[in-house]
């Protein structure tokens, strides 16, 4: 008979034991997954996986180390426990490793408030190449578009447990649905692409086939005929696609393992504003169907509802228990981690205070400057927070858009940036990341 990950969890945890760890925490993954391309109204490439993934860590003393298999037969199970001991014993010390203290761990969730998982029956993959196809069909049919690259669709399901020798033991479930194309217009050396796309935990959630083809068609007919813009000192209108790029780069310095490193342009600015005064950024792991919710973290302890940038001022730091206890601070229940990989760091769901204008009225306002639609590349100095990306878009002037432009370098100080983002009401609020479209006003343009 089949085992359940949390049994084969513990069994593991007992395999460490028996093996000498003195203590020791399992990740086991069990997923799903099925994609589907299509090409020219035909079926290009089908692929389905299913499989299982077992992540052992063990701890003697301040010594760690860690082992991944994705066999669950009781010799590979006891192989694994004595490789990884064996393992630990010759590893360094890390004065910060080890789990979490018992009364530190979620001790309640509410799984159904979350819906993280389509009740629905996994799609059938004709159905998946019928939406791809679909998708395809509305990008063809968008008059200026000569070929559609990708047409995608899929879907993937994973069951997740955590299980520790601290007494944490704990699981959920999650389903993913995704659709993309990518469009390209022109011929020749003059050919431009651009692309649409939506992942949903529910697949009736998801936007339709049709929409996000004709979408992609449509975006990638906009570009053709790209100028390089004047060099000079513009505003720059981040679109809703792109903006939450440059949260990333708050997000990254304000991540603890970088602080600990003693590489973050943040570090010295609690307290300080880092945004505007108006513009909060709050991050909530509870919002039901959202791909970066979960009812705990990758150390098992309960994630919180926090808003990391209050009124524009930086209140703290992203923490697992390693880069907390680096820091003598406490942790924020942020840790994420694979099967096989160890904890560190991350975000969950984030939300950016949105505006009361909306994309079309901060372009009005702007008067002369640059749309920035997609970028490229990334020159980020992350001890000074200089900034410097390629990117693509469109050329404003007077208020409207004038033509497409691209091969142009757009670059300032983020510590100069962020606190003169002004925020659009477009964000989309089913995202992860819900980030409207932001304009910052002086920044360096170079193109012609």
């Amino acid at each position: 008979m089949t085992q359940t990950l949390e049994e084969l969890g513990h069994a593991l945890l007992a395999e460490a034991r028996r093996a000498g760890a003195e203590s020791a925490d399992v990740m086991a993954v069990r997923g799903t997954s099925l994609s589907i391309d299509v090409r020219g109204g035909k079926l290009e490439h089908a692929e389905r996986a299913e499989g299982i993934d077992l992540g052992l860590r063990v701890l003697i003393g301040r010594r760690q180390a860690m082992v991944s298999v994705s066999d669950t037969s009781a010799r590979t199970l006891a192989d694994m426990a004595e490789r990884a001991v064996a393992m630990a014993r010759e590893a360094p010390e890390d004065p910060f490793a080890g789990l979490a203290a018992p009364e530190l761990l979620a001790k309640t969730w509410d799984l159904a408030a979350l819906d993280l998982a389509d009740p629905a029956a996994e799609p059938d993959p004709a159905a998946l190449q019928a939406d791809a196809a679909e998708a395809e069909a509305a990008a063809q049919a968008v008059q200026g578009v000569t070929q559609v690259s990708d047409a995608s669709a899929g879907y993937g399901a994973h069951d997740i447990w955590l299980a520790a020798s601290n007494g944490f033991s704990g699981g959920y479930r999650r389903t993913g649905r995704s659709l993309s194309c990518v469009a390209i217009a022109g011929a020749g050396t003059g050919m431009e692409r651009d692309y649409d796309g939506d992942s949903r935990t529910y697949q009736s959630d998801l936007r339709g086939a049709a929409e996000i083809g004709r979408t992609a068609g449509e975006r990638a007919v906009e570009r053709l005929n790209p100028k390089k813009p004047k060099t000079g000192t513009y505003p720059v209108l981040f679109d809703e696609r792109i903006s939450s790029s440059l949260i990333g780069h708050l997000l990254a310095a304000a991540n603890g393992a970088a602080v600990a490193r003693g590489s973050s342009w943040l570090i010295g600015k609690i307290g300080q504003q880092v945004l505007p005064e108006a513009l909060s950024l709050v991050e909530d792991a509870s919002r039901p169907r959202a791909s970066g919710s979960r009812p705990f973290d990758g150390e098992g302890l309960p994630v919180q509802r926090r808003a990391l940038v209050e009124n524009g001022v930086l209140t703290g730091w992203t923490l697992d228990l390693s880069s907390a206890r680096k820091l003598g601070m406490a942790p924020t229940g942020n840790a994420a981690r694979g099967a096989g990989s160890p904890p560190s760091p991350a975000n969950w769901n984030l939300a950016l205070t949105q505006g009361t204008a909306g994309r079309a009225d901060l372009i009005r306002d702007m008067g002369t400057g640059l749309l920035v639609t997609s970028m490229i590349g990334s020159t980020i100095n992350a001890n000074t927070g200089d900034y410097s990306r390629g990117a693509s878009g469109f050329w404003v002037e007077n208020g409207e858009i004038a033509y497409a432009v691209n091969e142009c370098t757009i670059a300032g100080n983020l510590l100069e940036m962020l606190p003169r983002l002004i925020a659009a009401n477009d964000a989309r609020m089913w995202l992860s990341r819900i980030v409207p479209s932001v304009l910052i006003e002086g920044m360096t343009l170079a193109g012609s």
